[in-house]
């Protein structure tokens, strides 16, 4: 019997779930699963290390990333379900001091 490779989505308003596997290669099967016991599989699109995020669903580019409940980030690309995000297709919003408002000395 094959071992079940695993993605977690914690929070209802995620759009992202992390990878709980080694050895996810493209095209690899994961089982994303959320806290209601819901599953969905899906074929990664990427290589993606333990810890990592893939989409849960198509996110335009644009549209903020949700981890946690927490927004990380906006997409800088289109991003399919399955998808790895990161820094190639994520622009983080934490601790940004480049986007403080302008005159804002606080």
């Amino acid at each position: 019997m094959e071992e079940v490779k695993i993605a977690l989505k914690v929070n209802d308003l995620d759009n992202v779930a992390t990878i709980f596997a080694e050895n996810i290669t493209d095209g690899t099967e994961v089982e994303i699963r959320d806290k209601k016991g819901q599953k969905t599989n899906v074929k990664v699109i990427g290589n993606v290390p333990y810890g990592h995020k893939i989409a849960v669903k198509d996110i335009k580019k644009g549209e903020q990333i949700t981890k946690y409940g927490e927004e990380i980030g906006v997409a800088t690309h289109d991003i399919k379900f399955g998808e790895y995000v990161h820094v190639h297709n994520l622009d983080s919003m934490r601790g940004r001091g480049d986007l403080e408002k302008k005159g804002d000395k606080s």
